[in-house]
């Protein structure tokens, strides 16, 4: 009982959240100011800002950086126990046909309830919102499905990619080329901050209740499969509806002085106010009812992810709000004045930059970080994962950047991209690849679809390109690469020996207090604690 109560308070003391929140504010800050920093550069000095432009990006920045504050605490408190709770609920029902039903179902109301599938939906104008919308999420749902009965028969992850992959580069041989960048774009932009942190802590919650050697590993590796499903389901749409052009350019939002401003920021806080409770309520609706017929968790608990919902739900606001109303105006404008300017080539080596630090401004980055390092004891750092994510992106958004400038397709990096990252599967620890695979749907989050992708249609119309086939593709580029730096670094780190998680165990077990016994197992440690105890440790 003692146990049960110290798990239930942890979390939610005001010293604790006050510690957190200075924790998350530091990582906000440091993630968001050297994008800061370099617009401004460029903006005093080669590409000239207007002022109404600069002040809304500034303002933007600041409420991004409050809202990430609020997501990463209310991710922690709500989306990760959530995700975890009814994954281990789902498993040890041991019923095959209620997972199956259950997985796909909680798959389709998650990618519903994405609010960045919207802004999909709104860029294909040739197929119907809701055409496209219950076709990705059908997709998903399909998925989760096959991601979780991997989890469950210890299935390995690199055979299942290599399958998926060659059937989507398949049909994408006869698909439109105005479908083929949209398509790929799909995959990254379904799997964002509302989807990612619930979908990989349901992984976390199945291993810990299956608690083999392997459990740990298979954790990883829903967000890889899950980010399938939304390009097979859009490529197949492109076999059906044929399309001359699916994007219109938006305005550039001005204004006169602060007033202006001010309107601005207000009318656009009570649309995400409303979208965001729409995206929270299918998937806090579904934990309810699994709650009353299923979980039955304490008050105590309870309380703690009511509580980080508020915090999730007044975090997304904010960082939407900011991210759309601060940064797509000023990447559109950016993009517009670079693409004008003589020496335009300028682009790729400022676009790289910019990709690097941007990734560290997404929400679900740190959700990832937060996990790989707990899941692998501290072998595999969060610090690691994310230069290898600045690295990826920074490649993508160079190559990006070059397509955009030359005409070249998609297509031609995305094949022999995919081919790399598949064949580096089979020479890497198999935790690196299912990382790997899962960080290219985190990686290709909000910041990318409003700040990378305006900065490569400004600089595609200035330079008179085809935006659908040139400017579309970014967050396709950006889900990519990073498959590769990450499993490059699990060859580094097979090549070391990998032996580092191994030592920290036995470090751990060598300070235990005097007199406490070394455990044997596993089932040892844990014997006298029920499911729920042990998910919540």
């Amino acid at each position: 009982m003692e146990k049960r109560k110290l798990i239930g308070r942890f979390g939610t003391h005001p010293s604790v959240l006050k510690e957190n929140a200075k924790e998350k504010a530091k990582e906000s800050i440091s993630a968001v100011l050297p994008i800061v920093l370099i617009v401004l550069a460029l903006g005093f000095t080669i590409a000239a800002l207007s002022p109404s432009i600069l002040v809304e990006f500034l303002i933007g920045s600041v409420l991004v950086i409050i809202g990430m504050i609020f997501f990463s605490m209310g991710a922690e408190m709500s989306m990760t126990p959530m995700g975890e709770h009814v994954g281990g609920s789902m498993l040890r029902t041991k019923k095959l046909g209620f997972i199956v039903i259950l997985g796909f179902v909680l798959g389709f109301i998650i990618t519903i309830s994405e609010p960045d599938l919207q802004v999909l939906a709104e860029q294909v104008s040739s197929v119907p919102n809701m055409v496209l919308i219950l076709s990705v999420a059908l997709g998903v749902g399909a998925f989760l499905v096959v991601a979780l009965l991997r989890i469950l028969f210890g299935i390995a992850l690199p055979p299942l990619l290599f399958c998926f992959y060659i059937l989507v580069f398949v049909i994408a041989m006869f698909v439109p080329e105005n479908f083929l960048a949209v398509a790929f774009d799909s995959g990254g932009v379904t799997t964002g901050p509302m989807t990612v942190p619930f979908i990989m802590a349901l992984g976390v919650g199945i291993a810990a209740i299956r608690n083999d050697k392997h459990a740990g590993d298979d954790s990883f590796g829903l967000v890889a499969l899950c980010s399938i499903g939304p390009i097979l389901a859009v490529l197949i749409l492109g076999l059906v509806y044929h399309t001359e052009g699916i994007f219109t350019s938006e305005a550039v939002t001005e204004v006169e002085n602060s007033v202006e401003l001010g309107r601005l920021f207000a009318s656009a806080l009570p649309k995400y106010f409303k979208e965001i409770a729409a995206s929270l309520f299918p998937i806090t609706v579904f934990f309810g009812i699994f709650q009353v017929v299923s979980l039955k968790l304490n008050k105590d608990v309870l309380f703690k992810i009511i509580f980080g919902l508020f915090y999730t739900y007044i975090g997304l606001v904010l960082f939407l709000t900011g991210a759309n109303v601060g940064f797509i105006p000023a990447g559109n404008y950016l993009g517009t004045v670079l693409g004008n300017l003589p020496w335009n080539w300028i682009l790729v080596p400022l676009g790289m930059v910019i990709g690097y630090f941007i990734v560290k401004a997404e929400p679900a980055v740190y959700v990832l970080m937060k996990q790989v390092e707990e899941l692998t004891d501290g072998a595999i750092s969060g610090k690691s994962i994310q230069i290898s994510l600045s690295v990826g992106v920074a490649v993508s958004v160079g190559i990006s950047i070059l397509r955009v400038l030359t005409g070249i397709s998609v297509f031609y990096f995305l094949v022999p991209g995919y081919a790399v990252a598949l064949i580096l599967s089979l020479f890497v620890p198999k935790i690196f690849t299912a990382i790997a695979f899962d960080s290219g749907g985190v990686a290709s989050g909000p910041m990318t679809a409003t700040f990378l992708l305006p900065l490569a249609q400004g600089a595609c119309q200035a330079v008179g390109g085809n935006i659908v086939t040139d400017a579309f593709g970014v967050v396709a580029m950006v889900a990519m690469t990073p498959l590769i730096t990450l499993q490059m670094l699990g060859l580094v780190y097979r090549i070391r020996g990998g032996e580092l998680g191994e030592k920290r165990k036995e470090e751990k077990r060598v300070a235990l207090p005097d007199g406490m016994a070394v455990p044997k197992s596993v089932a040892e440690l844990y014997g006298e604690l029920g499911d729920e105890e042990i998910i919540e440790l």
